[in-house]
């Protein structure tokens, strides 16, 4: 399965024209020929970075749905769509991502994504993505998968999760910087989270077989962003 991960820097005054483009244009598009569906649309919470910032995943069975997407948005049935769309825009930037061999989840039912619309409550992701060490990606891999995960496990056997991984991902070939990974996970503890934001880090989580120490003979270099659902994303 694929996912293509689209941020949209959306011109300020056009923000509910491009949310109703994706709710009433996109979403029932994909799901009319099937392949494809909408998965999540996600704004930027406010106070953590670019204004009028939009995230969204479109989950797609395999390359070949991939391919008729592609021809649909460049000259078939949804080129006027992506027309209209792209003037709502300053501008995008989009990459395919495939799930990582360990990432929780790595297909989804397709069929049965929700398309109709309806509203629910708003949830909060945290999606960190890191950039390994040159030469370093398998071995960031391997770390993020034992270490990071035993990490997140003790938590949730704690009862005191801030975050939940529900998936993890890599750029398909081609498509982008390709020693990269997109941690994906659900913010499941909101008080937690604002004392992450709020004080100090205890020196006991930096210390030496610890996520924060050892990850960094993997990587230095990554972001964070604090991702928040539409009340009508089909995922959340």
């Amino acid at each position: 399965m694929l996912f293509v991960h689209e941020v949209h820097c959306v011109k300020g005054a056009r923000e509910e024209q491009l949310e109703a483009a994706f709710r009433d244009g996109w979403m029932p598009a994909l799901a009319a020929t099937g392949g494809a569906r909408l998965l999540w649309y996600l704004n930027l919470a406010h106070g953590s970075g670019a204004a009028y910032t939009v995230v969204t995943v479109t989950g797609v069975v395999d390359a070949a749905a991939w391919g008729a997407l592609d021809e649909r948005v460049r000259t078939g049935d949804l080129q006027g769509w992506a027309t209209e769309v792209d003037g709502l825009r300053h501008r995008s930037t989009a990459k395919v991502l495939v799930p990582v061999p360990w990432s929780p989840r790595r297909e989804f039912d397709l069929g049965s994504v929700p398309v109709s619309g309806h509203e629910h409550e708003l949830t909060l992701y945290m999606e960190d993505t890191a950039w390994p060490f040159a030469g370093g990606l398998q071995a960031y891999l391997a770390a993020a998968g034992t270490l990071y995960g035993e990490t997140l496990a003790r938590s949730k056997q704690a009862g005191r999760s801030i975050l939940e991984m529900e998936a993890a991902f890599q750029p398909a070939f081609g498509t982008a910087h390709p020693t990269e990974v997109v941690l994906w996970q659900k913010v499941v503890n909101h008080e937690a989270l604002l004392r992450l934001l709020t004080t100090e880090t205890d020196p006991a989580r930096k210390a030496p077989g610890t996520w924060m120490h050892d990850a960094l003979a993997v990587r230095d270099q990554w972001e964070s962003r604090l991702l928040r659902t539409s009340s009508w994303s089909p995922l959340f």
